[in-house]
């Protein structure tokens, strides 16, 4: 019904920078919340940002000031940029989105990136 397409994860050292992608396509007649989640070894995921249909957005407190959340809905597309990054984001990295899809709303999630941020 709904298939996300994550790019954009790597390998970088700390104070470095990366920027993450998802493209949505398939039978979508809207899309509400799009959002970013990660999840490290050992733990559970965590929302990491997440971006309103009106453009709202709500960050956890780790990267606040940091990462940057952002959409096109033109292109059903989400992004993070991810500034200044620390060892201790290292994780996969998910995409999310609340979309209506064939009548009804789903949560739909992307396959995970992989962030590693080295020392």
């Amino acid at each position: 019904q709904v298939q996300l397409v994550e790019s954009g994860g790597g390998l970088v050292q700390a104070g470095g920078s990366l920027r993450l992608s998802c493209a949505a396509s398939g039978s979508i007649f809207s899309i509400n919340n799009m959002g970013w989640y990660r999840q490290a070894p050992g733990k559970q995921r965590e929302m990491v940002a997440t971006i309103t249909s009106g453009g709202s957005t709500n960050y956890t407190d780790s990267v606040k000031g940091r990462f940057t959340i952002s959409r096109d809905n033109a292109k059903i597309t989400v992004y993070l940029q991810m500034n200044s990054l620390k060892p201790e984001d290292t994780a996969v990295y998910y995409c999310h989105v609340l979309a209506y899809s064939r009548g009804s709303y789903g949560n739909y999630w992307g396959q995970g990136t992989q962030v590693t941020v080295a020392s």
